[in-house]
């Protein structure tokens, strides 16, 4: 079975997140109203009020008054992506992302109830990162992630046997890849429902909308999808940088760099409850000159104090005493799951 976890609303989910007082409230996330920006994402409550994806934030405004309408901000997205991804990842085994907003979890390994290990994960999320989370559980992928739509806030779970009873009833534009226009020419043939599209004669469709197309709409009105997870449990890498406000030649203010980067590392590491066995050192010199330097440790490390020893000692090997370095860095590969259980990290420590 595979499991569809995914951040509903995620733009403006984040944005209630970051700012509890707005828990209550419609939020509206997209560009500068005084400049015809348009709405990128919305909270459910202002979706209900009649704001669409897409329309000018001002016409958004004048239909769900009370809401906060806040900019866009993609790198603060992207850095909860990052940080819902890993409280995800450290469950299972094999985990795909699938945009910032979900990902789909391969449930082969586990060894308790698919919708119980769900509600736990939504749990977590909950707590850890003050985010919603939905879960669709399915045998494919198409169906868990259609799942995880009608779920609404919480967990739906289709089993081996119930797909058609699932989809039936679904309307047609519920299939990936229906838009406007093909949703129209299936209502002239009297399809509206996902069950009418399944029942309905291929030659019909494959006339209707060319051969190729048909016969994908037909497959997907039948619940076929790929149930492969592609991805693996780590993440490739992690890393940390900084450019320092002038140039450095002082070993000791440099180490002290290095000691602030690991602590960042060491946080990164212990929310998705791995650790590393490979560590490389970035370094540029005043004069653009870009240098690496790397150690593959015989033991896995997790803490800072770890990460920042063997970062200092790679810096003993550069230049770094006589020409002045203008950047810092921090890379750290080769994991494997951490020895011990680590503390859980805040997205937003110090809120309540």
């Amino acid at each position: 079975m595979i499991l569809y976890a995914e951040v509903p609303s995620f733009y403006a989910s984040v944005e209630r997140a970051l700012d509890p007082s707005l828990t209550d409230r419609p939020v509206i996330v997209g560009g500068d109203p005084r400049r015809r920006g348009l709405v990128q994402d919305a909270t459910e409550d202002a979706l209900a009020a009649g704001v669409v994806p897409g329309m000018t934030m001002e016409e958004a405004l004048q239909r769900c008054p009370r809401a906060r309408a806040i900019r866009t901000y993609m790198p603060r997205y992207r850095e909860v992506a990052r940080q819902v991804r890993a409280c995800l990842r450290r469950r299972v085994e094999r985990f795909e992302a699938e945009g910032l907003s979900g990902a789909f979890l391969d449930l082969s390994d586990l060894d308790e109830p698919a919708h119980v290990f769900a509600e736990s994960l939504r749990h977590s999320v909950g707590a850890e990162l003050r985010l919603p989370l939905r879960a669709g559980i399915a045998p494919n992928k198409l169906l868990a992630r259609l799942a995880a739509e009608a779920a609404g806030t919480g967990t739906l779970e289709i089993k081996l046997g119930a797909e058609a009873q699932f989809l039936n009833a679904l309307p047609v534009a519920r299939l990936p890849g229906i838009g406007r226009h093909t949703e129209e020419r299936l209502a002239q043939l009297g399809v509206r429902r996902v069950g009418e599209l399944a029942a309905i004669d291929t030659a019909i469709l494959a006339e209707a909308l060319g051969h190729r197309r048909g016969l994908e709409l037909h497959a997907l009105a039948h619940g076929q999808g790929d149930s492969r997870v592609r991805g693996e449990r780590y993440p490739g890498s992690l890393s940390q940088e900084a450019t320092l406000s002038g140039v450095e030649t002082d070993l000791t203010v440099l180490g002290e760099q290095l000691d602030r980067l690991s602590h960042g590392l060491e946080g990164a590491l212990r929310l998705q409850g791995i650790a590393t066995r490979r560590i490389v050192l970035k370094l540029r010199y005043a004069d653009l000159e870009t240098t690496t330097r790397r150690r593959t440790l015989a033991h896995s490390v997790s803490t800072a104090g770890e990460i920042a020893a063997v970062a200092r000692s790679l810096l003993d090997r550069t230049q770094a005493d006589v020409r002045p370095v203008r950047l810092l860095g921090i890379g750290l590969s080769a994991f494997s799951r951490a020895r011990k259980d680590d503390r859980q990290l805040e997205l937003f420590p110090g809120r309540s």
